[in-house]
C-alpha cells in the first residue's frame, strides 16, 4: 500500500541518511518513477525532504528531523518481539541492551498493540540449536565481537582440525554469524596477499579460539562486501563440495519422503514418475562418495533402488549377497 511505502521511505532516509532515488527503488522493490512520486507526496505532507541532482545526490532529510514510532502494525510488532533472541544477545554482552530496548518499544505502542506483542512474547519462545547439540562454550565471543564493532585487527591462536592443531592467526574480522546454535566469526588474514591484494574471507568457529587480543591496528570490510550475501554463497559452495557427486535412484512414496536437505531439494525440482514402477519417482540425486550413499539407501530398504552409477549400484548388490548369505 502507499502509506507503507512513505512510511518505508520516511524511515530509510531517517536510518540511513541520503539514498538516491535508485536505491530507494530497489530496496522497496519500486520503479523509480514512483519513487519520485512517492517523494513529491512527502513533501507536500509536510516532511522536510529534499533532493539534490547529479552522481553523488539524493534525497535527505532535513537535518535534526525525526518521526515517532508510529504506523506499526500488528504483525510488525508482534515480530519485532519475537526476534528478540535473548540467549544469543546474553552471549555478545548485550541482553541487558535487549532488554531495555524492548521496554522501551513496548511502551511506546499502543494499548492494542503493546497488548498484542505481550502475547506473542508469552506464547512464542525460539531455541535455535539442534535438539541433540551440545551447549559449546564461548568464552571469547564478547572480545570478538567488540573488534568486529570496532573494526580492529585480532590475533588468535586457534584450534583447528589438521595438524598442527594448534595455530596462531592474525585477523581481520568482517562479521559474526549465528548458525543452529554455534557462532561463526568471517575473518581475512591480515596482510595475506591475494588477487586484490589480500586473502578472501574464511570461516573460524568462535568456540575453538583459545586466545584473543584485539590490536590497536584498524580494518576496514572490503567494498561491496556484505556479510548475508558472503554467508549464503559460503553456504552454497559448502554444499557442492559435500555432495560432489550423482546417482540416479527410483523411489517409492515412502523412500521419496524420508530424503532431507540437498536430495529432497533435487527431488523436488527434477523428480519425474518412474516409467517402469507406477506410483515410484525418478530422481537425480546428489551424493556425497559410494561408501556414503551405499549406506543410506540401504537404510532406505525396499523403498528405494539405485540404477547408476554401476560401480554403486554393484557394491549394494555385493552387501545385500553378503547379509543374504548371513541371514540365510
Amino acid at each position: 500500500m502507499k502509506s507503507s511505502r512513505l512510511l518505508s521511505i520516511l524511515l530509510l532516509l531517517q536510518t540511513r541518511g541520503r539514498m538516491t532515488a535508485a536505491d530507494l527503488a530497489q530496496e522497496l522493490e519500486v520503479s523509480v518513477r514512483t519513487v519520485y512520486r512517492d517523494a513529491e507526496a512527502l513533501a507536500a505532507a509536510g516532511v522536510p525532504l529534499y533532493g539534490d541532482a547529479g552522481h553523488s545526490g539524493g534525497y535527505q532529510l532535513l537535518a535534526g528531523y525525526r518521526t515517532r514510532l508510529t504506523g506499526l502494525s500488528t504483525g510488525e510488532a508482534e515480530a519485532l518481539f519475537l526476534s528478540g533472541m535473548p540467549g544469543p544477545a546474553a552471549e555478545l554482552g548485550l541482553g541487558q541492551a535487549l532488554s531495555a530496548a524492548q521496554l522501551k518499544l513496548r511502551a511506546a505502542l499502543p494499548a492494542e498493540l503493546r497488548e498484542q506483542a505481550d502475547r506473542m512474547r508469552l506464547r512464542f519462545h525460539l531455541d535455535a540449536p539442534g535438539w541433540y547439540a551440545e551447549h559449546e562454550e564461548t568464552p571469547y565471543l564478547a572480545q570478538v565481537a567488540d573488534a568486529v564493532w570496532r573494526g580492529r585487527v585480532i590475533e588468535v591462536r586457534y584450534r583447528r582440525w589438521k595438524e598442527p592443531q594448534e595455530v596462531e592467526r592474525r585477523l581481520e574480522p568482517y562479521g559474526l554469524v549465528l548458525k543452529a546454535g554455534r557462532w561463526y566469526l568471517v575473518a581475512a588474514r591480515a596482510g595475506a596477499a591475494g588477487p586484490a591484494g589480500q586473502a578472501g574471507p574464511r570461516t573460524y568457529r568462535v568456540d575453538q579460539i583459545l586466545s584473543v587480543r584485539e590490536t590497536a591496528q584498524e580494518c576496514l570490510l572490503p567494498e561491496g562486501f556484505e556479510l548475508a550475501a558472503h554467508w549464503r554463497r559460503t553456504q552454497e559452495e559448502f554444499h557442492a563440495r559435500l555432495h560432489p557427486q550423482e546417482a540416479v535412484v527410483r523411489l517409492s512414496p515412502r523412500g521419496a519422503a524420508q530424503l532431507t536437505g540437498a536430495q529432497a531439494r533435487a527431488l523436488a525440482a527434477g523428480g519425474a514418475p518412474d516409467p517402469e514402477l507406477a506410483g515410484w519417482t525418478r530422481a537425480v540425486l546428489p551424493i556425497e562418495s559410494e561408501e556414503q550413499a551405499q549406506a543410506q539407501f540401504l537404510a532406505l530398504g525396499p523403498d528405494a533402488e539405485v540404477l547408476s552409477p554401476p560401480p554403486l549400484r554393484a557394491r549394494i548388490r555385493a552387501t545385500l549377497a553378503a547379509m543374504t548369505s548371513r541371514y540365510g
